[in-house]
C-alpha cells in the first residue's frame, strides 16, 4: 500500500477520495452509485473497483435528508412460496436496479392485517413508491398512502372499473377462456381447486370466470365441485383426492394454480388414473414446473417478467411526477400441453 493509500483509509472514506482514485469526478461517481445504466461499463468498473479498495459506503441517510427521497422501493407480495411472484419480482427488482433503487420486499402470507402493518413499516423506513399485489385491502390503506404521497402500483390483475395504477391482467377473462376450451372438449362434471378466495382478488375472479363459462353454456355452476385450500403441491394433491370421492367424479378438474395442479397429476398418478384419458387437469400461471410435470400441464401462460418490468417503470415515472398514464392490461394466452383431452365417453 502507498502512503497515498494509507492516507485515504485513514479517515471515512469520501466521495472524492473514490473519484480522485478512478480518475473521475465526483458526479460520475454519483451517477454509477445511483444510475449506472447511464454510465459506460468501462467507467462503472473503475469506479466500483475504487470503492471496494477503499471501502466506501454512501451515507444514504444525509442523502435522504438532502433529496427527501430514500432511492428505496417496497414491494409486499403474499407468499414467498408461489414462484410467481418471485418471477416477477425479479424482473421488477432488475429494472429498479438500473436506476439506482434498492428493493425491500415483505411477505403478508395472505393476512390483511399483517399486509397493512407492513405498508405503515415500509413507509416509515422511508420508502419512496410500493408495489402491492391485488386491489384488495381496506379503504383505511389506501387513504393511508394517499396522505403520505406514496405512489404504488397494483400488479397481477387489471380491471378497468378500479381507478388505480396497475400493471396486470384480466385474471376473469383469461380463467374463462380456458374453462371455454374444457366444456369444447365435451366435460360437464368438472371440479375445481383454488386458492382461498376470501381476501384475494385473483383467486375470486378466476373462479366467477369458471362459473361465467359453464353459465354461457346452459350449466348451472352450483353443481360445481369446489375445493379451496392454502398454496402448496400437498394440498392440491390431498384436494384433487377429495374430488374423485365425489359422484359423479369430475372428468376434468381446473386448478387456480400450477402448483395446485402438479399436486394433482402427482395424485392421480398414485390413485392409478391417466391424465387426460380419465380425468383432464389444468392450471394457471405457467410457471416452470408446468413444463417439467408428466403429462405437461396445460395452463394460462402470464407475463410476469414484462408485467415486473412495466409496473417498476410505471412506480419510477410517478415517483417523479409523470403522469403514467391509464393502467396497463397485458395479455394471457393458453399454453397447450398434454394434460387437458376430450372427456371420457
Amino acid at each position: 500500500m502507498t502512503r497515498e493509500d494509507r492516507d485515504l483509509t485513514a479517515a471515512v472514506p469520501t466521495l472524492e477520495d473514490v473519484a480522485a482514485r478512478a480518475g473521475v469526478s465526483t458526479a460520475t461517481v454519483s451517477r454509477c452509485l445511483n444510475s449506472p445504466g447511464q454510465v459506460s461499463e468501462r467507467t462503472q468498473q473503475r469506479v466500483m473497483s475504487a470503492v471496494r479498495d477503499l471501502g466506501y459506503a454512501p451515507n444514504f441517510g444525509a442523502r435522504a435528508l438532502a433529496a427527501k427521497r430514500t432511492n428505496t422501493f417496497g414491494a409486499i407480495i403474499p407468499t414467498m412460496e408461489n414462484a410467481i411472484f418471485a418471477r416477477g419480482l425479479q424482473a421488477f427488482q432488475n429494472e429498479l436496479q438500473t436506476n439506482g433503487i434498492t428493493l425491500l420486499v415483505a411477505s403478508s402470507s395472505y393476512d390483511p392485517d399483517r399486509e397493512e402493518d407492513q405498508i405503515r413499516a415500509l413507509v416509515a423506513r422511508g420508502a419512496d413508491a410500493l408495489l402491492l399485489i391485488g386491489h384488495d385491502r381496506t379503504a383505511q390503506t389506501y387513504d393511508f398512502l394517499d396522505r403520505r404521497g406514496i405512489p404504488y402500483v397494483v400488479a397481477w390483475v387489471h380491471d378497468n372499473s378500479v381507478r388505480r395504477q396497475s400493471v396486470g391482467f384480466d385474471n376473469f377473462a383469461a380463467m374463462k377462456a380456458l374453462t371455454e376450451e374444457v366444456l369444447a372438449r365435451g366435460h360437464r362434471d368438472i371440479g375445481v381447486i383454488t386458492a382461498e378466495r376470501a381476501g384475494n382478488d385473483r383467486a375470486r375472479e378466476r373462479f366467477r370466470g369458471i362459473c361465467a363459462a359453464l353459465a354461457d353454456h346452459g350449466l348451472d355452476p352450483a353443481d360445481l365441485l369446489v375445493e379451496e385450500t392454502t398454496y402448496s403441491i400437498g394440498n392440491g394433491a390431498k384436494r384433487f383426492a377429495r374430488l374423485m370421492d365425489q359422484t359423479p367424479r369430475p372428468t376434468a378438474v381446473l386448478c387456480g394454480n400450477d402448483v395446485f395442479a402438479a399436486g394433482a397429476l402427482m395424485k392421480a398418478r398414485e390413485m392409478g388414473l391417466r391424465v387426460p384419458q380419465d380425468v383432464s387437469i389444468t392450471g394457471f400461471d405457467d410457471i416452470d414446473l408446468a413444463g417439467i410435470v408428466t403429462p405437461g400441464l396445460t395452463t394460462v401462460h402470464v407475463p410476469h417478467r414484462e408485467m415486473g418490468r412495466r409496473a417498476a417503470r410505471r412506480l419510477l415515472a410517478l415517483r417523479a411526477g409523470e403522469d403514467p398514464g391509464p393502467g396497463e392490461e397485458l395479455e394471457t394466452t393458453i399454453k397447450w400441453r398434454h394434460s387437458l383431452g376430450p372427456a371420457p365417453a
